[in-house]
């Protein structure tokens, strides 16, 4: 086995590797689309290794064509799962278009007008602007953990790759006049090991992209009460406990508001525990639709709910909860048997300077009291 096929060997192995470790990931994440579209480039980009080093060599330069569009649908799918990652629209007619045009140049380049070193110039500029849609797409994007920052670089230095390298590459040791000379020159050196880092480096960054999303969707999930679709005691508690912070830091006010469904064993007596549940869910509803940007909602025990409102007095958050309590009987009509009404009442108090949730609530539940007596 020579060394040439060793080297051959190595971008379609990388390749295959990493598409098989994404669909892995894929298979246990099936609503993330978006990792099937990394997998998919991988194997275009296996696909065009293995053509253009490993085929048979037909004795013309015809082959080169699906090779290179291998090339330009591997930067197209990885670029489509890395937007899709972040809830994008991904640009499918400007992708498209430069694949077409890449398509068409090969033509050219290949059949009309043979050119190796004009193909190789067309197909990294054509390759650099599949990227640059990502990282034009990914600029203004929130990036709130480092592997996002880290991602976008990435992006930038797979841009700059195809860009600046073919072209200053090509001011030292000139243009390639056949295929043979091309395999061994300092530019196809470089393809072959460039390539591999940033393949490498890629795969790497978008695993742990996805590992972290996973361990932030268990979190929700353990953090969820399933019947409300609010937080549950902990998770509330832990996001509330931050909220107060901040409040406290910035010197803002906060109030913290704690809703009890009116009589509701006698509910669950009377109509049944499915019943109880659907008013649960009902107000669970209820109570999300009327959150405001900022608010953090929690089901804290059976038919008890918490709000922290920040950066509100008690005026804005008595009006809030006044709303909520007022409008709940009519957002269950229709979900729940006659003659079935359900009400809720509400504690409310104010946070003081440097105040423990733990006290809040207990604060929180005298009113509560209070409102039901």
């Amino acid at each position: 086995m020579s060394s040439q096929f060793v080297i051959a060997m190595i971008n379609p192995a990388i390749g295959m590797l990493f598409a098989a470790a994404f669909f892995l990931l894929w298979t246990n994440q099936r609503g993330q689309t978006y990792i099937l579209l990394i997998a998919a480039s991988y194997v275009a980009s296996s696909i065009g290794f293995l053509i253009q080093d490993v085929g048979p060599d037909f004795g013309n330069e015809f082959q080169r064509i699906p090779v290179n569009i291998c090339f330009l649908m591997t930067g197209y799918l990885l670029i489509a799962g890395v937007v899709k990652r972040y809830g994008l629209r991904i640009p499918h007619a400007l992708l498209g278009g430069i694949v077409a045009i890449g398509a068409a140049g090969l033509v050219w380049f290949v059949l009309i007008r043979p050119d190796l070193t004009g193909r190789v110039l067309m197909v990294n500029f054509l390759l650099g602007c599949i990227s640059l849609v990502a990282t034009v797409k990914l600029y203004p994007v929130e990036k709130r953990h480092f592997i996002d920052r880290l991602l976008f670089w990435v992006t930038v230095l797979c841009t700059l790759n195809f860009f600046v390298r073919p072209a200053s590459i090509m001011l030292l040791a000139g243009s390639f006049t056949d295929f043979g000379s091309f395999q061994q020159s300092l530019y196809w050196t470089t393809v072959v090991f460039t390539q591999v880092m940033i393949s490498v480096l890629f795969a790497l960054t978008l695993m742990v992209a996805i590992a972290l999303d996973l361990i932030a969707e268990l979190r929700r999930e353990a953090n969820t009460d399933k019947l409300s679709g609010l937080l549950n005691r902990r998770g509330f508690e832990q996001e509330a406990v931050a909220a107060l912070g901040a409040c406290d830091e910035r010197g803002h006010a906060a109030c913290l508001m704690i809703a009890d469904l009116d009589h509701f064993k006698a509910v669950n007596d009377s109509y049944g525990h499915a019943v109880g549940d659907r008013a649960i869910s009902l107000f669970g509803q209820h109570l999300t639709a009327s959150l405001e940007p900022g608010m953090t909602a929690g089901r804290i025990g059976g038919e008890e709910f918490a709000v922290l409102v920040p950066n509100a007095d008690l005026g804005a958050a008595r009006r809030f909860a006044e709303a909520l309590r007022a409008d709940f009987p009519e957002e269950c009509a229709g979900g729940l048997p006659p003659p079935l009404a359900p009400t809720v009442s509400i504690g409310l108090c104010l946070a003081g300077p440097g105040v423990e949730l733990y006290e809040l609530m207990n604060r929180a539940d005298e009113a509560l009291y209070h409102a039901k007596r």
